[in-house]
């Protein structure tokens, strides 16, 4: 099966910057739309962050940086989420 192609985010990816997500677990596909705030679908269900955790690693692949670099700051438990660029 072929990855979908991501749009380009590098240009968000500035040190401390926040990012502001809307995560759509149980998803047919993964995919990220770029917006405000960014639209991001994901496969995983919505069951011990597994959702949160794909999105913060599609993110990541999006703006072209380690996924370890990303922290969650709001959104534990919630679509809206928002996310910290380290």
């Amino acid at each position: 099966m072929k990855k979908a192609a991501l749009p380009d985010l590098a240009h968000l990816a500035q040190g401390g910057a926040d990012i502001a997500c809307r995560v759509t677990p149980g998803a047919r596909q993964n995919s990220l739309e770029a917006g405000t705030p960014i639209r991001i679908r994901v496969t995983a269900p919505a069951e011990d962050g597994r959702a949160t955790e794909a999105a913060r690693r599609l993110l990541a692949r999006a703006l072209g940086v380690a996924p370890t670099r990303l922290t969650l700051q709001r959104g534990t438990k919630s679509r809206d989420k928002l996310f910290r660029l380290d």
